[in-house]
């Protein structure tokens, strides 16, 4: 499923970190760090959320739909400002924050396609300061992402986003959703037909709705079905198969490390250090010379 692009609201200072040339879709992830200062935001058809990673709290006032907050904000907390919401913030300390915004389209998607809920009556809470520790640790990992600005990862900043997404249906929906979960995992037909295809465009940046697409159903359904019968995410299983085709080439031909990993479909010869130290216990040249 593709939506149209998330757009940023007019702020006071520009993202130090930004997705928005990413090609992500569903999802718009960027870090900001302003001094003291104050923000309004017109209503859009986003759901926002804001991950504080200020080292030291500093007072807050934010006012969203015509309701006043104010108090202490510090790191981990996190505020949830549903779509057609207005929005105005001041606070007054050097400020630090991730931003995700999700188009309402995708989770409108999610909500029908993943969840029992009629998504034409889709409403989110707001949420003035809270903890959620899976949010939080979501929110970092796509930070993550940011900062490594890491090609051919879009396979997980996609099952990131509709983990995120349903979470956000299942603890703030104004009505709660039922999860229907299909047990038993892939038939082996349909396994088949994913890792032939996984197998075929390694080097591709494969997305999660690609390997949702060939078996015509929902990105979240395919991500919980496909580990139930693989026992890995899609994401951690195309990792691996990228690794096990370096393994091949490093032993089998004389091309040199960058070249190997960009055919295997990672970005840099540092981005195929990383992973195949993760998962091989040793970096690639160490694994050539033996």
């Amino acid at each position: 499923m593709k939506t149209k692009p998330v757009h940023r609201s007019e702020i006071c200072h520009p993202p130090i970190l930004s997705s928005q040339n990413r090609g992500w879709e569903n999802i718009l992830v960027e870090q900001f760090q302003s001094p003291p200062g104050e923000v309004s935001c017109l209503p859009g058809k986003e759901h926002t959320i804001c991950l504080s990673l200020a080292p030291r709290p500093i007072r807050f006032l934010q006012i969203k739909g015509g309701t006043t907050h104010i108090g202490m904000y510090g790191k981990g907390d996190i505020s949830i400002t549903p779509e057609q919401t207005s929005f105005f913030a001041r606070w007054d300390g050097d400020d630090c924050y991730l931003q995700m915004r999700i188009a309402s389209d995708f989770l409108q998607s999610v909500a029908t396609e993943a969840l029992e809920l009629n998504s034409d009556r889709l409403e989110l809470r707001s949420e003035f300061r809270i903890r959620d520790r899976q949010i939080e640790s979501i929110g970092l990992m796509l930070l993550s992402e940011l900062q490594q600005d890491n090609l051919g990862g879009r396979l997980y900043v996609d099952s990131l986003a509709n983990v995120l997404a349903v979470h956000l249906l299942r603890q703030y929906s104004a009505t709660a959703p039922r999860v229907f979960i299909h047990k038993g995992g892939l038939p082996e037909r349909q396994v088949l037909q994913v890792l032939d295809y996984i197998h075929d465009h390694l080097e591709r940046d494969i997305k999660l709705a690609d390997l949702a697409k060939l078996l015509g159903m929902s990105q979240f359904h395919f991500s919980d079905r496909f580990k139930q019968a693989i026992g890995t995410s899609p994401h951690q299983y195309l990792l691996q198969q990228r690794v096990e085709r370096a393994k091949k080439l490093l032993k089998k031909t004389d091309r040199s490390i960058t070249e190997i990993a960009l055919e295997c479909g990672f970005n840099s010869h540092s981005h195929l250090s990383k992973q195949f130290r993760q998962l091989a216990g040793m970096t690639p040249t160490a694994y050539r010379s033996n």
